[in-house]
């Protein structure tokens, strides 16, 4: 049997992460820089990703902290040339920034709107349509967009926004799969409910126990496996998939 750690190898790759500066970015950041790969962290404050990124260092890789706002295809491409003209490549990109406010329908402002769909479906697009074409004129990599279970299966009120939004990532994800084939890989992981920092404003019961088949959310170490499968060579006849990562809702 093959060696799990060479299986998850992901030496000298470039990895970029949205949102990688706390969560579940953060843990996926630190796990592909456990096995090999430099970062990019890039999320809104500049102070948490250069933290994120001394996190990266001490695991003795390189790290590049930029701020971004990932739902701005202005940021965006200003994000992508600094991370171009410092490693030249990107290999691994990470779609995970995000928001989901709670808010009943009726309700939604359309700035509110507004800002959850940039965020959660317009930058995701832009970022993985510039990488992947990027990717696939050199030697071809790996994209993973950060959905979620609302997309298919919304456990609460108020996130009816998300949800669509989250549900159009899985058809982008789907869709440009098939489009920047055979050299880049698409896929998405669908996680549910986990225990990170956001999580700290919950009740006390939701933080215990959930309505899924583990009867729990999930730790944020919990996502690393699935991330380090489908950012490395283990995947390899994986693409166009969206994995749930959700306790079995």
């Amino acid at each position: 049997m093959r060696d799990p750690n060479a299986l998850f190898d992901l030496s000298d790759k470039i990895a970029l992460v949205t949102g990688g500066s706390r969560g579940l970015g953060l843990e996926m950041a630190q796990a592909f820089a456990a096995h090999g790969a430099d970062l990019i962290i890039a999320s809104r404050k500049l102070e948490a990703c250069e933290a994120a990124a001394e996190k990266v260092r001490a695991l003795g890789r390189q790290a590049l902290a930029l701020q971004v706002h990932a739902g701005r295809w202005e940021d965006i491409d200003g994000m992508l040339d600094a991370a171009y003209q410092r490693f030249g490549r990107i290999d691994i990109l990470v779609n995970n920034a995000g928001m989901s406010p709670a808010e009943e329908s009726h309700k939604v402002s359309e700035k509110l709107f507004d800002s959850v769909v940039n965020l959660n479906f317009k930058g995701p697009f832009r970022l993985a349509a510039i990488v992947a074409e990027r990717m696939r004129a050199r030697d071809g990599g790996v994209i993973i967009n950060i959905s979620s279970s609302a997309a298919t299966r919304p456990c609460s009120l108020g996130i009816v926004v998300y949800g669509a939004a989250k549900a159009a990532m899985n058809a982008m994800t789907e869709s440009m799969a098939r489009e920047y084939a055979p050299k880049v890989r698409i896929n998405a992981i669908a996680p549910g409910p986990f225990l990170t920092d956001i999580a700290e404003a919950w009740p006390e019961e939701l933080r215990r126990t959930r309505p899924n088949a583990l009867g729990r959310p999930g730790q944020p170490q919990e996502i690393v496996t699935a991330a380090l499968y489908l950012a490395s060579a283990a995947s390899s006849f994986t693409t166009g998939s969206v994995i749930a990562v959700d306790g079995g809702l």
